[in-house]
């Protein structure tokens, strides 16, 4: 079934050519996500060992621009703040700002600029930004231009890939999946070369090496514009786009605030891992590996790239295992697998706990990080690609690339709360803190299994308009 709301061209042109089996503009977008998702992770890789070995070190913090005044605000609130707790922090507040500024980004696109030029100028600012990196005076200058530029950057080019299909497509959750691999497939990379160069050539290095990634984004972004959906046309206000983009947009209102506790409990969850997991390998994991005779260690930020590879490994036997039951009539539903992506999530800090508890204290071996990304990988694919698909689909054409920015700011709240959770490190024993953070993503799975009949009749709605 077709969208009422699209025009013949808005529906039919950007799928006209297909590859694979989807319209050929899936293509360009996921080259564009993985090099941004290149730069992105391959910085979030470095950021909180460069925090708390060097930046925030007293003899470094005080040539930071501001970065007195912000450390004063955030005591104010939490009290003093040692080196770690401080750079948790400084993490969760950067992190859930990338998060908070899509609303701003989806706004500018549907009613300013459209989806097409945001998206480029989204792109622009956080080459910069990684750029700026280099320089440790302009240290929160640079994270300012990341993170207006992912703003910009992230619910335009999220909400183009539903664009590429009309509402009732059932190929819409694993174009979100496929897209997912893109994502993934850079953040794999990112921490190999931007953590290798960071760790070897120095910090800076890495950093810039990350901006590089992003200019290659944006060039095949602006090259491949004629395979993208056409900006839809702005409406002045919401009422202008019509009494049915009006109840549309109330309905996803609806879904994004039933949903919004338990998606930003999952990644307050989730988001250990670019944190406190980080330095349970620095300081707690045994990374040495030996085959043959031959020893080595592993670098810190390689674990980064264990859960993008295990993405890009995993996704395509979940998807063609969901098209298989789909057949049958047995593939789970949206709000299953938003529950058993929490309930993963959980488990996976439950490994990590095991190993704490095994260990006693000692050095535990990296296989156990090893377990916890493959579990903490299914959990993901269960949720993060699932959650953006059920709002893609209830969300107006019109407005969509505002709403979709809503839906992230679920993830900005998780962020803020991620880095409040991962302060808690330094004071806790690592058995207490992984069965603390366990509990978070159960009582998220909890919260999912509590309004799944209001989701499914929200959900139940949307179909019916276009039957």
């Amino acid at each position: 079934m077709v969208d009422a709301s699209l025009t013949p061209r808005d529906a039919l042109s950007p799928a006209s050519r297909e590859l694979f089996g989807h319209p050929i503009g899936l293509t360009t977008l996921f080259a564009t996500e993985m090099w941004e998702r290149f730069s992105y992770y391959g910085m979030r890789s470095l950021l909180v060992l460069y925090l708390v070995t060097y930046l925030l070190k007293p003899e470094h913090a005080g040539d930071v621009l501001g970065l007195g005044a912000l450390r004063g605000g955030l005591e104010a609130v939490s009290g003093p703040l040692a080196v770690q707790p401080f750079a948790s922090q400084l993490y969760g507040l950067y992190s859930g700002l990338v998060y908070l500024t899509p609303i701003l980004g989806g706004w500018l696109a549907d009613g300013r600029l459209g989806r097409r030029r945001t998206v480029a100028i989204g792109a622009g600012l956080m080459m910069i930004g990684h750029f700026l990196m280099a320089s440790e005076s302009l240290f929160l200058l640079a994270l300012l231009f990341l993170i207006f530029g992912n703003g910009a950057f992230k619910p335009n080019i999220s909400t183009q890939v539903g664009a590429l299909y009309a509402t009732g497509d059932a190929r819409r959750d694993r174009a979100f999946s496929i897209f997912y691999v893109g994502i993934n497939l850079g953040a794999f990379f990112s921490p190999l070369v931007c953590g290798t160069l960071g760790e070897t050539l120095g910090f800076h290095v890495g950093f810039a090496s990350a901006g590089v990634g992003m200019a290659i984004g944006l060039v095949i972004y602006l090259a491949g514009l004629s395979r993208l959906p056409p900006d839809q046309p702005f409406a002045k206000s919401f009422s202008d786009a019509g009494a049915h983009n009006a109840q549309s947009l109330r309905r996803a209102m609806m879904g994004i605030a039933l949903l919004f506790l338990p998606s930003a409990l999952f990644w307050a969850a989730y988001e250990q891992q670019g944190n406190t997991i980080t330095l349970w390998a620095a300081q707690a994991t045994d990374r040495t590996i030996n085959l043959f005779g031959w020893s080595a260690s592993i670098p810190v930020t390689w674990f980064q790239a264990f859960n993008p590879l295990m993405i890009f490994l995993f996704t395509p036997w979940l998807v063609a295992y969901w098209t298989r039951r789909a057949k049958t009539g047995h593939e789970p539903s949206t709000i299953t697998k938003l529950s058993l992506g929490c309930l993963g999530l959980s488990l996976s800090y439950l490994v990590m706990a095991l190993a704490a508890y095994v260990t006693g204290g000692a050095q535990a071996s990296w296989l156990w990080l090893l377990g916890y990304f493959v579990v903490i990988t299914l959990a993901e694919l269960y949720f993060s690609p699932i959650g953006l698909s059920l709002i893609s689909s209830i969300a107006p054409q019109k407005s969509r690339s505002l709403v979709m920015g809503l839906w992230m700011a679920t993830t900005f709240a998780g962020n803020l709360f991620a880095g409040w959770l991962g302060s808690f490190w330094s004071s806790m024993t690592y058995l207490s803190f992984f069965l603390l953070v366990a509990f978070v993503a159960f009582v998220a799975a909890s919260l999912i299994f509590a309004v799944r009949m209001p989701l499914q009749r929200l959900m139940q709605t949307d179909e019916n308009e276009f039957a």
